[in-house]
């Protein structure tokens, strides 16, 4: 990293595969300069990887890479290569992350960052003993009115939390031809839509509440075959006709009872969690449904820029009123100048890049980070040696995450 006499900071930028989310990434770095010029920082992309050479060759002519070649190793190896990307397929998170962490490379890595707790952890202690900064593609906690209900939820203003609900309902796998890709495979991809989809709804609970100690769940796998897809080829929304049929490995759905934490600001609330990447009708219905005492809260991904609150007790009408997501809710000011004007998913990836740049820089930190991704897999293991053993199981705090924390 370089500060220019400017006062701005330039910071060289690695990415590590080149597809959709590598594109997305890119983007969110290009964008900090004119959503956060206050931050002063220059976002460099110095070199890429990925050994599609058409991917390779994309990140130069159309990202704007200086370099780019199919070796991993050598975003890692480039001394002008400050941060990282790692949006490579499952498989691969903890090998690059690891590599990464010895390399001395700050890092922004997809989730799962490991096809469980285990790996997971070996890239926490990875990172840990290099002293870098990570930073986890956990994108919907930073929807500006899930910064605010996490804000409301603290102060009090819904009581004392009984009960959650939540779930992330997705279609893409809905067609029984939709391709059989890496991640149905369970060496290439571990467990299925509890790695894919509950992770993201695990870290959206503990970011609103606080820790998930215990869990009972079930799981099921819908199409138990598929037609197969070449490595490389396509993604996981292609659907193939008459193609060779190969066995799915994971599960399609999976549900969970739970109970939080006594040391959350929701102590010892309870709740379900469901997801599934077979449901139809749902296209990304990602929500969560908060009920205290003296009144509730949900919000859905679908409608992102929408909260729907209640309006508590000792009112005729205890209905819902639809609060528009607006400049005094976490960034949403730095993307539209007022309410009604929607944000869409790639500005969550800005304010990802934004948090993860600012703790790189060391300033404060509120990007998540390798423990928040640590205590979801915890979690998401729980619940796949729960559907095993058809018992309660526990799944242990960690230490220096996001978390919500009591007040």
């Amino acid at each position: 990293m370089q500060t220019n006499e400017d006062g701005t900071t330039t910071i060289g930028v690695g990415l590590i595969s080149v597809g959709w989310m590598g594109q997305l990434h890119s983007r969110a770095y290009s964008n900090l300069r004119y959503v956060y010029p206050d931050l002063k920082v220059k976002p460099r992309l110095v070199r890429a990887a990925d050994p599609a050479a058409a991917r390779a060759e994309d990140a130069v002519e159309v990202l704007g890479y200086e370099k780019a070649s199919a070796d991993y190793h050598d975003v890692l190896n480039d001394p002008e290569v400050d941060v990282v990307s790692i949006c490579a397929p499952n498989f691969l998170h903890a090998e690059i992350g690891i590599a990464a962490a010895k390399a001395g490379k700050h890092f922004w890595i997809e989730k799962p960052v490991g096809r469980g707790k285990e790996e997971t952890r070996a890239v926490a202690e990875a990172a840990a003993a290099a002293g870098v900064v990570s930073s986890i593609g956990f994108n919907y906690r930073h929807a500006p009115v899930v910064e605010y209900l996490r804000e409301i939820i603290a102060a009090g203003k819904l009581g004392r939390i009984t009960n959650i609900r939540g779930h992330m309902f997705a279609d893409y796998s809905s067609n029984p031809n939709g391709a059989l890709s890496w991640r149905f495979v369970k060496a290439l991809a571990g467990n299925g839509v509890l790695g894919d989809l509950m992770g993201h709804l695990v870290d959206l609970v503990q970011y609103a509440l606080g820790p998930i100690a215990e869990v009972t769940a079930v799981t099921s796998t819908v199409y138990t075959q598929r037609p197969e897809l070449p490595m490389g080829s396509g993604t996981h929304f292609a659907v193939i006709e008459d193609g060779e049929m190969k066995p799915v490995e994971n599960e399609d759905y999976a549900a969970m009872l739970v109970r939080l934490s006594g040391e959350a600001v929701a102590p010892e609330a309870v709740g379900t969690l469901e997801a599934s990447r077979v449901s139809v009708g749902p296209r990304s219905s990602y929500g969560i449904e908060i009920y205290g005492t003296e009144g509730s809260a949900h919000w859905d991904f679908e409608r992102m820029n929408e909260l729907h609150i209640s309006g508590g007790l000792g009112t005729q009408d205890q209905g819902y009123t639809r609060v528009m997501a607006h400049p005094g809710m976490g960034d949403f000011g730095r993307f539209q100048p007022g309410s009604g004007t929607s944000m869409g998913y790639d500005d969550l990836k800005v304010i990802e890049a934004k948090k993860f740049v600012q703790s790189v820089l060391g300033r404060e930190s509120f990007n998540s980070n390798i423990q928040d991704a640590l205590s979801a897999a915890q979690v998401v293991t729980a619940a796949e040696r729960s559907a095993e053993t058809r018992a309660w199981e526990p799944s242990a705090a960690v230490s220096g995450t996001t978390a919500a924390i009591k007040s």
